[in-house]
């Protein structure tokens, strides 16, 4: 019966990553909750699920789960995310079977605090990238997280779309064209600090940039890694005393925020950004407002 269930589970992966296209991060959660509920059904039933058992899960079922999960330490915000794993497998299976009148048990995951993003200010941003610039080292790493860093900044990229990126975006036009999420297609504008910052990099670079090769390069050669500039941002935010909130993420942040308080519309940011919805990019009216709150209460004489 296990082979059974890890087959499920197996094509379930096949469909998430090529027919709904999920990110590989995406892939990888949904696969291991699939895991941790047969595994736990299967100690909590005595015997391995079948997809048809499966579908067959109670609320109390699904409550005993989520309560071994969260004696495991698990917060809110992930207990939220496994459920809706878990309903994602739920209707695959449901539909692998033909049960059209499926209905999943009813289960009302936990109350989560939005927390509004944190940016940092433009000139935290380029101190940072001027601290990571400036280690001693070959001209062209130096040359490669400078770039890098100001496609977060300047473009609005995430750190896995930034070195993502292959030699066909060579030569630089005005535009990028960043496949997101999802494989979420957008266009986004590059400024000349940025064109200049990639050419030169590019330029110093000893493994010369090719098609469907990778454009930022480790010290061997290989695609650079994320966790490379996670850690030099880690060791230049803690060198300039900033927050631990100042990440490369909040860079993101930093380009999203700035460009509304300079007058930007949330459709356009919208598609700047590669949001599916609209919804995730008005939470930055939300830090503009508490910015504002901030300064008030700072600055006026009678807050």
């Amino acid at each position: 019966m296990a082979d059974l269930i890890n087959a499920v589970i197996s094509e379930w992966r096949d469909h998430l990553a090529h027919d709904r296209r999920r990110s590989e991060h995406t892939v990888r959660a949904y696969i291991a909750t699939a895991e941790r509920l047969s595994d736990f059904l299967a100690g909590h039933w005595g015997e391995a699920p079948t997809s048809a058992a499966l579908l067959g899960i109670s609320q109390n079922d699904l409550r005993a789960f989520l309560a071994s999960r969260r004696g495991d330490g698990l917060a809110n915000r992930s207990t939220a995310r496994e459920l809706s794993a878990i309903r994602a497998f739920l209707g695959y299976i449901a539909q692998s079977l033909d049960r059209d009148d499926y209905v999943p048990p009813a289960m009302r995951g936990p109350r989560i605090k939005r927390s509004l993003p944190r940016p940092v200010s433009p000139g935290q941003a380029l101190a940072l990238a001027d601290e990571i610039a400036g280690r001693d080292g070959p001209a062209w790493v130096q040359a490669r997280d400078w770039a890098v860093l100001l496609l977060l900044y300047g473009c609005g990229l995430r750190i896995s779309e930034a070195t993502g990126l292959t030699g066909d975006i060579l030569p630089l036009g005005d535009v990028l064209r960043i496949t997101g999420k999802g494989n979420k297609q957008r266009i986004v504008p590059i400024l000349p600090a940025v064109r200049d910052a990639i050419a030169t990099y590019a330029e110093l670079c000893p493994y010369p940039p090719s098609r469907g090769e990778a454009l930022f390069r480790g010290a061997r050669g290989g695609p650079l890694s994320p966790a490379l500039i996670r850690r030099a941002v880690q060791s230049a935010r803690h060198a300039l005393g900033l927050p631990d909130s100042a990440t490369p993420h909040a860079l993101r942040h930093s380009f999203a925020t700035h460009l509304l308080a300079g007058g930007a519309d949330l459709r356009s940011l919208q598609e700047l950004l590669g949001h599916a919805s609209l919804s995730s990019t008005q939470i930055y009216t939300e830090v503009n407002a508490a910015h504002l709150l901030d300064v008030y209460e700072n600055a006026h004489p009678r807050a």
